[in-house]
């Protein structure tokens, strides 16, 4: 079993930035997939970011250029560096781990808003 605690989300400005970070504890393994998701009002929840234990990462086009995902292997924790966030960037953001079937976070809510 693998429990998945996320934080670092708020209320920020258009183009302001926000970090999340992601830990993941008990039966952890090195190989595993973790990264981030996000649901806002109405919407299907969508990928926002992933990354291997090895530093290949995928980010959905909309925020490419813009977040930058990291791994921390030795703490079992990965993070989300979000810059120029945009009011469409508002949404609950769930950390992702995946190994043999997936994991979530609680979510996190990120607002941007003037």
């Amino acid at each position: 079993q693998v429990q998945v605690v996320e934080s670092g989300g708020g209320l920020v400005q258009p183009g302001g930035s926000l970090r999340l970070s992601c830990a993941a504890s008990g039966s952890v393994v090195a190989i595993s997939l973790m990264g981030w998701y996000r649901q806002a009002p109405g919407k299907e929840r969508e990928l926002v970011a992933t990354m291997t234990s090895s530093g290949r990462t995928n980010y959905e086009n909309s925020v490419k250029g813009r977040f930058t995902i990291s791994r921390d292997n030795a703490k079992n924790t990965v993070y989300l560096q979000m810059n120029s966030l945009k009011p469409e960037d508002t949404g609950v953001y769930y950390c992702y781990y995946y190994w043999l079937r997936s994991y979530w976070g609680q979510g996190t809510q990120v607002t941007v808003s003037s």
